[in-house]
């Protein structure tokens, strides 16, 4: 998938300073000097809507931090996914009921266009869930064979028991992580499931629903093994910097990490794991969570919605 055309990259006066990032893992502000070549993987949209300010805020924070890595002579490898197929991007065409990849294509597609508006740096890969389905599959069989993934009917998931510091990233308690795994996408109540918290990995055929044939069966990948696909894949393992908004902590970028980890059989997924946190992305997260539990805000002129 293609990003968006990149912009000249000024150069500032003077010695930079230290860079230090707050590592939600550790809970603590670390100094960011990577050695050679800075990695860096950011979670992208899930395009069933039109860009917002909380997208604007988390993309210009990541674009600061390796803005400041070229200015002190690192170079930058960067990496972004698109998660253009997955439930909040299903039930928005169902209840619009448009196409799932024109609505997916339309949204990316104004995404480039804001990212080139701010002047933010593209990704130097920008990979989408669907190219990538041949790889998760690869990566969900290697965990069923390891025996960290099982099979509850035509769905697969990840046993949360392999993974032996689950929780080190988010540093949330049992209750937190159960109470965000179902606000936020999770199945805690499923039945036939090990744990309440094992996380979704191949979503069995639904009717209706877009699926690709596979060894797995017909299906499509989850969510949370994606962004450890596309990141091992690019960046191996204990890239520098796996960033996002702070919605992500917990269940994605805990799962995802947990999942690279038992694949890998290393430790850490991400050397730092950093968040943007403030007002606008809490805005943010909590319109996506009405979205994922099915209340769509209405909106008087949805064109006036898209550019002010």
């Amino acid at each position: 998938m293609e990003a968006w055309s990149p912009t000249p990259v000024p150069r500032i006066p003077g010695a930079p300073g230290e860079l230090r990032l707050f590592d939600t893992a550790t809970q603590t502000l670390r100094t960011s000097a990577p050695e050679g070549v800075a990695t860096m993987y950011v979670c992208g949209i899930t395009p069933y809507d039109a860009t917002h300010l909380g997208h604007a805020a988390t993309y210009i924070a990541f674009d600061i931090l390796q803005r400041v890595w070229r200015d002190s002579g690192i170079a930058v490898r960067y990496v972004q996914n698109v998660t253009d197929v997955d439930d909040p991007l299903l039930e928005r065409a169902s209840h619009t009921g448009e196409n799932w990849m024109a609505l997916a294509q339309r949204e990316i597609a104004l995404f480039r266009e804001d990212m080139s508006a701010l002047r933010v740096l593209p990704p130097d890969e920008y990979v989408g869930a669907v190219e990538s389905v041949l790889e998760i599959t690869e990566a969900i069989e290697q965990l069923l064979t390891v025996g960290a993934a099982y099979r509850v009917e035509e769905d697969i998931y990840f046993d949360i028991s392999y993974a032996k510091d689950f929780g080190y990233e988010s540093n949330y308690d049992r209750p937190t992580m159960l109470k965000l795994f179902a606000e936020r996408g999770g199945d805690p109540d499923h039945a036939g499931k090990r744990d309440p918290l094992d996380s979704l990995l191949w979503r069995g055929v639904r009717p209706g629903e877009p699926f690709w044939d596979t060894p797995l069966g017909p299906g499509r990948p989850g969510w949370h093994i994606e962004c450890s696909v596309i990141a091992l894949n690019r960046l191996g393992m204990g890239f520098d910097v796996q960033g996002g908004g702070s919605d992500l902590i917990f269940p994605h970028h805990e799962n995802s990490a947990a999942h690279g980890e038992v694949l890998k059989g290393g430790h850490p997924f991400a050397k730092q794991y950093v968040r943007l946190v403030d007002d606008i992305t809490r805005a943010a997260s909590e319109y996506a969570d009405d979205v994922r539990a099915g209340r769509f805000p209405e909106v008087a002129n949805p064109a006036a919605s898209r550019r002010s």
